[in-house]
């Protein structure tokens, strides 16, 4: 039977994030995407010029309906704008027993602010619990915790914006780290879009069964051969190849020399 997975985040018009990129990931995962704008970017590769929150009882309605049709069997959080779309979305969610990731998206690449400073809090009360994996990278996690990962939830802390060759993403679980994830810089401009990918990428994975940390290592290995393999498009930060392995259906069995797992 066919996997449904719900994302709810912003569209990206030039398709390298937001609901674009997780439909493409969904899809080359072997997975049914839904979708539920939460809001509207003008962008392209080169930056965010405008960022239009849509009504928050209209994202409420979209998701309700779906899940009145659908049975969703994990749901992607992405980019939410503001306090009352965060609210809309937890009063239709919890209720429902399904794997959630969010991607606490706060600012696109190009700085442009995807979520009002005053709805941070809302998003850590009335989202947060809802969660079974949470994935900030550096500067989210300062801004939400001043880097500190808190005892409750899990979190899988993104290490793109650090320094060195070696990139690191830790897995935290109950305020304990893991499982950590390597993986050697990659020389490129194509990034856009890697944070929508990955957590799309994990959420399509627990549908099938599959630990948190062996979700995960899937994400992160799909992820770099995404990057890798990206097509150059566009004068700015590119777009990834979500279709680099050419058949959704064995997803589960890439090459995991693409990163290493150390448990600790």
């Amino acid at each position: 039977m066919t996997k449904v997975v719900l994302s709810i985040a912003g569209s990206d018009p030039s398709g390298g994030a937001g609901i674009q990129a997780d439909l493409k990931t969904l899809h080359a995962h072997g997975v049914y995407g839904l979708t539920v704008p939460t809001l509207i970017t003008v962008q392209n590769t080169l930056g965010v010029q405008a960022v239009h929150p849509l009504p928050a009882e209209l994202v409420q309605h979209q998701i309700q309906v779906l899940l009145d049709d659908f049975e969703v069997e994990a749901i992607k959080i992405g980019a939410l704008g503001n306090r009352a779309i965060i609210e809309a979305v937890h009063e239709v969610l919890q209720a429902l027993n399904v794997p959630v990731v969010l991607d606490p998206v706060l600012v696109s690449t190009s700085g442009k602010s995807l979520l009002e400073d005053a709805a941070i809090s809302a998003l850590q009360k009335w989202l947060f619990p809802l969660c079974t994996l949470i994935t900030p990278n550096l500067p989210e996690l300062q801004v939400l915790y001043r880097g500190k990962v808190p005892t409750e939830g899990n979190f899988l802390v993104k290490g793109g914006h650090g320094n060195g060759t070696v990139l690191t993403d830790t897995l935290w679980m109950a305020g304990e780290r893991v499982v950590e994830f390597h993986a050697e810089r990659q020389s490129t401009r194509n990034l856009h879009g890697t944070g929508c990918t990955l957590s799309s990428s994990i959420a399509a994975h627990l549908t099938s069964g599959f630990s948190l940390p062996e979700a995960v290592r899937q994400a992160h290995a799909y992820l770099q051969g995404a990057i890798r393999h990206a097509p150059d498009l566009g004068q700015g930060s590119g777009g990834l190849n979500h279709f680099w392995q050419q058949n959704g259906a064995a997803f589960a069995e890439m090459d995991s020399s693409l990163c290493s797992g150390q448990s600790h």
